[in-house]
């Protein structure tokens, strides 16, 4: 008989903290193996339901997750990028070679009208990573003045002339792309003058607001931030910082082991399972040190910390082609969005946005597609599930949680885990709790004190499977699939009190929320 685990966790109902942006939930589109070609883009041709190209059934999925926003074209293959090689008739666009990912040919049939169609079918609000790397200043702001701008100028003409009357709004521009490797391999101090250069020409276009995006650091480099903070403000300073960038990008992928030995996405010891949640734990620790550093420069919060690429990565799938970076995605892929989740919503003072890569056939996916047929992977019932936190208002969860870790590993390699993660928000009365056991064989009971409120008509879901390696394919597509979940008790109280007793009762490797009203 497994042991029974107990922790405790206390929420005030009633004092709701900073807001959660359902930006947080945002995701990644780059030309990169099937990502955009056979993932998004199918062509208007195909036997596929299409609308101009773009696959209905994708659409679809994705629409059920409320996506906020969508990155796109890169990531690294946005430095080697020209928009104008991605305008006009198809049949006169140029070709380029994609040196980042697979040395292919990229014929340019998906471009930027393609892009703002799909983000008009998906609801989603753009998000378009400029050139630094290998463009200009000048390529740059022409593209922002196509997009947005109204009335008349020679970029309006060019639009108006491949058939688009009215501008886009296009809210997010990033100033390239990990300046610090494949987007130019630039000292932190020579990129953030650029970014300040690029970010002046960027302007403002028609009533459409950018929201410009720096290129910041990747895992613990706070160096970089602290460089593209000083850029904008003198240390200790307590006026606004200078709005040359309204945010600085991080990069984080989780692990289980070196990069160059990243391990398979299906085949994996216990040991490396826990491995791979201690790394996706560790996001806690690397967003606080850079929301630091960030402090030093921007007390008030000014300036967001946007998460644009997070997420597992693996090793390719056996026979597919290792620039394509495809991978699968199992209950340990889902684990590891649940608890960084938790994070996110921690931190949602600070962290503003956030773009899990990729959405479709590329890393830590939402879907999986092969032909005609679409998978939806462990992954993206997280989303769906989590979904009623975007923009909610974040509860602070006060938990003790003695008892709850998990030893792994030997020697060197030895660590401990916190098995237990929770997240809760409210919006509008209605209350969502997220709670992640991470353990693989044990379950946990989690004594709730929910106070200041009276909590009412809770419903409860959970994704887990009967091992840690379950996965969706074609030809078996619901493997891994939410189910309702009965596995809580609300106690009654003694006349007079204030609150909600809430036990809960979380089977090992799994997901669970609680969805209710408050009142």
């Amino acid at each position: 008989m497994p042991t029974r685990r107990t922790a405790r966790a206390v929420v005030n109902v009633d004092l709701p903290g900073p807001q959660i942006s359902r930006h947080l939930y945002g995701h990644f589109a780059e030309h990169l193996g099937r990502c955009i070609y056979g993932g998004f883009y199918v062509g208007p041709d195909s036997d596929i339901p299409n609308e101009a190209g773009i696959r209905l059934d994708v659409v679809e999925a994705l629409r059920a997750l409320n996506i906020p926003n969508l990155r796109w074209p890169g990531g690294c293959f946005a430095d080697e990028y020209h928009w104008k090689d991605g305008i006009g008739p198809k049949d006169e666009r140029p070709t380029m070679i994609n040196t980042n990912w697979g040395d292919v040919e990229e014929n340019n049939h998906f471009g930027t009208h393609e892009f703002m169609a799909l983000c008009e079918l998906l609801g989603a609000e753009p998000y378009v990573n400029g050139n630094v790397g290998s463009g200009t200043v000048r390529e740059m702001s022409e593209w922002v003045e196509y997009l947005t701008r109204d009335g008349d100028s020679p970029m309006v003409r060019l639009r108006r002339a491949n058939g688009r009357e009215a501008p886009w709004r296009v809210p997010f521009w990033g100033i390239g792309n990990e300046a610090w490797g494949c987007g130019g391999n630039m000292r932190a101090e020579h990129y953030a003058d650029l970014a300040r250069r690029y970010a002046t020409y960027c302007r403002d276009q028609a009533g459409n607001k950018l929201y410009r995006i720096a290129a910041g650091a990747h895992d613990r480099d706070y160096a970089w931030t602290e460089a593209l903070m000083k850029a904008l403000n003198p240390l200790g300073c307590t006026n606004r910082p200078r709005g040359y960038y309204q945010g600085i990008s991080l990069h984080y992928y989780t692990l289980a082991g070196p990069w160059h030995a990243k391990g398979s996405a299906t085949d994996f010891t216990e040991d490396d399972y826990y491995r791979t949640l201690a790394a996706a734990r560790a996001m806690d620790e690397i967003l606080a040190g850079h929301s630091r550093v960030m402090d030093c420069y921007d007390s008030g919060a000014q300036v967001g910390l946007v998460v644009d690429e997070w997420g597992t990565w693996w090793d390719v799938e056996p026979g597919t082609n290792p620039g394509f970076l495809f991978q699968q995605n199992t209950l340990r892929d889902a684990l590891v969005a649940s608890v960084t989740f938790d994070v996110f919503h921690q931190h949602a003072r600070r962290v503003v946005m956030a773009n899990i890569a990729q959405t479709v056939n590329v890393l830590q996916a939402m879907l999986l597609t092969e032909g005609n047929q679409l998978v939806r992977t462990p992954t993206y019932h997280v989303f769906e599930m989590n979904k009623g936190h975007q923009d909610a208002h974040n509860l602070s969860v006060h938990l003790s949680t003695e008892g709850t870790s998990r030893a792994y590993g030997e020697g060197e390699l030895r660590g401990e885990l916190e098995t237990l993660s929770v997240s809760a928000s409210v919006k509008d009365g209605d209350l969502l709790v997220s709670l992640t056991n991470l353990d693989a064989g044990e379950p946990v009971t989690v004594n709730f004190d929910l106070r200041g409120g009276v909590v009412a008509d809770l419903t409860g879901r959970i994704l887990t499977a009967a091992a840690i390696d379950g996965h969706n394919r074609p030809g078996e597509p619901d493997a891994v699939v939410p189910a309702s979940f009965d596995g809580f008790t609300v106690a009654d109280r003694e006349a007079g009190a204030f609150g909600v007793g809430l036990t809960v009762e979380l089977p090992p490797h799994s997901f669970v929320t609680l969805a209710g009203r408050v009142g």
